[in-house]
């Protein structure tokens, strides 16, 4: 991994980009960051520089959004994760890198392609609120996801949608629900030697990044439309999808 100017000009906004949808947006499309980063990266690597980094942005944004969440949502999220990231953590022992390039590519066109079905109402979210293994389950999921490519931000959605939440409570109860399964991850990402003194490194030289872009995210959350951020998103996710996928399966 060479920290130089190329690394840093896709780094740097990828890195702003991810703060700023965690701090504003429902942290759903903050994994587009490792996603591009995949581009140029090993997928672990991409992982290891990420996390940390997405843990400053939870630190950052807990502040503005304390106590307004819901908590039993949270809860039952955060401990049906706990499963979804140990699956995660023995599947990162077993598979090799060209498998998470592939994961993190289809579950990138996954999000685009749920989020266009929920555009076009070929698929409606639930009507009534999901039962609790309903959500025990969507934890699940977000563990899973988000410990091969930090993507738990859709299964968390799906659960929490279907409560009904204000934008602000379902803002505040992605953070906390996130700032959980990040301290959940970072445990088995280090005895897997995910992080390393590169990674770290990277890490220091882009937490400026992260913090810019969480403060622009909460002040955002207020301002900016989700559509024309999210619309980018798409975009961008569709793109690293297809070029991740086309590099795992050649």
């Amino acid at each position: 991994m060479q920290l130089d100017w190329a690394f840093f000009a896709v780094a740097a906004p990828a890195v702003t980009f991810a703060g700023i949808s965690k701090g504003g947006f429902g942290s759903g499309a903050a994994f587009a960051a490792a996603s591009i980063l995949a581009l140029v990266l090993e997928p672990g690597q991409a992982l290891g520089i990420m996390l940390p980094l997405l843990m400053l942005v939870d630190v950052t944004t807990l502040r503005p959004y304390w106590k307004k969440w819901s908590w039993p949502d949270a809860r039952l999220l955060i401990l049906g994760a706990l499963p979804g990231v140990a699956i995660g953590a023995w599947l990162y022992q077993v598979a090799d890198a060209d498998l998470f390039r592939l994961l993190i590519g289809g579950i990138s066109l996954a999000f685009v392609g749920w989020q266009m079905a929920l555009k076009t109402r070929l698929i409606r979210p639930p009507a009534r609120e999901m039962p609790q293994w309903g959500g025990a389950l969507a934890g699940a999921l977000a563990g899973f996801t988000s410990f091969v490519s930090h993507a738990g931000g859709p299964p968390a959605a799906v659960y929490l949608l279907s409560r009904g939440l204000g934008k602000t409570p379902y803002q505040a109860t992605t953070v906390l629900i996130f700032w959980a399964i990040n301290i959940a991850k970072f445990i088995p990402y280090a005895f897997l030697g995910i992080f390393t003194a590169q990674t770290l490194w990277a890490d220091l030289l882009l937490a400026p990044f992260a913090v810019l872009g969480a403060s622009l995210g909460v002040k955002a959350h207020h301002m900016v439309p989700e559509r024309a951020f999210f619309s980018l998103t798409y975009v961008l996710l569709t793109l690293t999808g297809v070029k991740l996928i086309w590099d795992a399966l050649t």
